[in-house]
């Protein structure tokens, strides 16, 4: 055909299908790499995350939300970003939609011929067709050809149709414009953000050697001596060292150098972090905490780096206290051996020391640190000049858990059957993180069974399980609790019978952790001396059961390991440790600990082969001796067993009261 030219409308299709394609594989990688810096940047702590309910499900959000926009220029710039992605893609999905529809151009004048064709709208090379039945229609022809002499030369009325031709010049100017430049700044302006947020990423990998120690800020609500109770002799020598800190002038009139550091030496529990928040708390200084074990990495330097972090701020934000929990994880005694001291925790160690080191005489700032293994720590930590100060928190005393009880019932309704002096002698070997987990279990116990008040029983339920574990129904045979009840009565009838053990408080054969059940017999009192009728009773009372298994089952069971267990160590601290045999007052045991290498380990002190031949035969005397006693009282009062433990199979827990009606009347003691 003269004058024209022909598009293929399957050439067409494939064409704008490609490049179709390639825009949405760019947009594909342009938004994820904005969704990496997104969440890159927008990593923040989100309160509502992570939430959940009773059932450990998360939490379903409510209907009501709060919409709120956040105008910057960050979101500026991606926002025109992503509209210039979308606007792109839809451009090309137009494009082809209406590639779809496409005809060739000797269609279309044919179609003029036959009259069907009502409007042609012309922009440059492309054709709108509108035809007279509601159709529409596209084509393409040379932009620089005529549609009028297109018609005429191929032989069409133009007047049959309607022609319209629009006017695109300044349009395309825009959008050249538009299509060409935009994406340049855009693509600048997104690289530009990638480069800096990438900074920002390096800037923070560089961050190890910056110190992690929580920071309580002077003016945040205050702990003080009067929130910690039981220790009152650690809290007077510390008072000493709050004066130091709130008034250092009188101290240095007199030419008297303040202490450096205080180390809080103690079993777990007893209140050595408690204590170090009331220093700070009561000299109204700053506070940073860290635990030993945040100092260690794998890089060697990084914590000593971090050690230098936190003592510079910390003498930055002077009058401050140096909290350093777990001391031990990085003091323990220095490698003895021929490796030298280059790995991390030596580095770190040294580091403190010399931080210590080169405080002035009398600077406001003051390490505390706190340990369950004081004799592991190195003496260069304890030597004068260092931590001066060795304050040692023990288990408190019946006063001292009176008096933690009452600051942990504070805010708590209690009956006034509450015992107190009761609840103190109940909770001998307690120490006061668990006084307040007892507590606290009580009033769970107590709201669970929709009570109003808590009474003594839900503090014995909280007492029980925060020593031996919640209650367990486990599923036994009738020989199993038969069993079981005769031995928890061997126990109980031993006890009774033995002048110098306290009396029985409770036995039961409900499963408690990993006991089939128990027998306690608390102190009455605190207990600081030992002796040996005293041990003796207890490894009796210890093997009661296996000796009621033996003369009622003629049997032996798995029942009694952990009583074997505790019977051998009590033998074994009367040999070794507290010279109760016949081998003399000689201290056999571990001689001190050692540290080399990283490891620990008790060096034994050196023993002959005849004289560790002859420590296991008195251990296993005073162990056999026990058992023989336990065995020789369940034979005699062979009868209080079997009413004991009936009354066990029928009650499954019997209460100090009604097994000393069991047995005819109180025990009598001897002091």
């Amino acid at each position: 055909m003269s004058g024209g030219v022909v598009y293929f409308p399957l050439s067409a299709i494939s064409y704008q299908l490609s490049a179709i394609s390639y825009q949405l594989s760019a947009i594909s990688y342009q938004l994820s790499a904005i969704s990496y810096q997104l969440s890159a940047m927008s990593e923040k702590p989100n309160q509502q995350k992570g939430k959940k309910n009773g059932n450990g499900l998360p939490k379903k959000m409510g209907k009501m939300f709060e919409f709120r926009l956040n105008l910057n220029a960050k979101n500026i710039f991606i926002g025109l970003f992503v509209a210039f992605l979308l606007f792109s893609l839809f451009g090309s999905l137009g494009n082809a939609a209406s590639s779809l529809n496409e005809k060739p151009l000797s269609t279309i004048v044919s179609d003029v011929k036959d009259g069907k064709i009502k409007v042609i709208e012309v922009e440059e090379g492309k054709l709108s067709i509108e035809y007279k039945n509601g159709d529409k229609a596209t084509s393409r022809k040379e932009p620089q050809e005529s549609m009028l002499k297109l018609l005429e030369n191929s032989g069409a009325d133009p007047k049959s149709v309607e022609i319209k031709v629009k006017d695109l010049s300044s349009t395309q100017v825009w959008l050249g414009i538009l299509s060409n430049i935009l994406p340049l700044v855009l693509t600048v302006a997104f690289f530009f953000f990638i480069f800096r947020q990438a900074r920002g990423a390096q800037d923070s990998i560089f961050s190890f050697g910056q110190s992690k120690a929580r920071i309580w800020n002077k003016d945040l609500p205050k702990v003080t001596f009067a929130d910690v109770a039981g220790v009152d002799e650690a809290k007077k020598e510390l008072e000493e060292v709050v004066d130091f800190l709130k008034n250092p002038a009188k101290y240095k009139l007199l030419g008297a150098r303040t202490p450096k550091g205080v180390i809080l030496v103690g079993p777990s529990g007893t209140g050595k972090t408690l204590l170090a928040k009331a220093m700070a708390g009561e000299a109204h200084t700053a506070f940073f905490s860290i635990a030993g074990s945040e100092f260690m990495e794998m890089l060697v330097g990084v914590g000593a780096a971090r050690v230098r972090d936190l003592f510079s701020q910390a003498k930055k934000s002077a009058p401050a206290i140096i909290f350093i929990d777990e001391i031990d994880a990085i003091g323990r005694t220095r490698s003895v051996g021929a490796i030298g001291g280059h790995d991390e925790r030596e580095q770190t160690l040294n580091q403190i020391l010399v931080e210590m080191d080169g405080f002035e005489p009398n600077a406001s700032v003051m390490v505390v640190a706190a340990t369950n293994r004081g004799e592991l720590l190195d003496s260069a930590l304890l030597r004068p000049g260092r931590f001066d100060r060795r304050v040692v928190l023990d288990l408190p005393d019946m006063a001292g858990r009176k008096d933690i009880l009452a600051i942990h019932a504070k805010g708590k309704p209690f009956t006034v059957t509450v015992d107190w002096d009761k609840v103190s002698k109940r909770t001998v070997g307690f120490s006061g993180a668990d006084i307040e987990n007892m507590l606290n279990e009580a009033a769970i116990f107590a709201a669970r069974m929709s009570k109003t008040e808590i009474d003594m029983k839900d503090i014995e339920e909280a007492a029980m399980k925060v020593k031996l574990g919640p209650e367990k129904k486990r599923l036994q045979s009738a020989l199993d609790r038969k069993m079981t009840a005769y031995h928890e009565a061997g126990h109980a009838v031993v006890s009774y019978f033995s002048p110098y053990l306290d009396i029985v408080h409770r036995i039961s054969i409900v499963s408690r952790g990993m006991t089939l059940g128990y027998t306690l017999s608390p102190p009455e009192k605190d207990r600081l001396h030992e002796t040996k009728s005293h041990l003796i009773d207890e490894i009796a009372m210890t093997m009661g059961g296996r000796a009621a298994e033996e003369v009622i089952f003629h049997e032996m069971t798995s029942g009694a390991s952990n009583d074997i267990d505790q019977a051998t160590r009590i033998a074994r601290f009367m040999v070794m440790e507290f010279g109760m045999s016949k081998l003399g007052p000689v201290n056999f045991g571990p001689e001190r600990d050692v540290t080399e290498w990283g490891k620990a380990y008790m060096e034994q002190q050196p023993i002959s082969q005849e004289m560790l031949a002859a420590i296991d035969r008195e251990i296993s005397k005073l162990v056999d001796t026990g058992y023989k006693k336990a065995l020789a009282l369940v034979k005699k009062h062979r009868k209080k067993l079997d009413v004991v433990a009936e009354e066990l199979i029928r009650k499954e827990t019997v209460e100090s009261e009604e097994f000393e009606a069991l047995m005819g009347g109180p025990k009598k003691k001897t002091e």
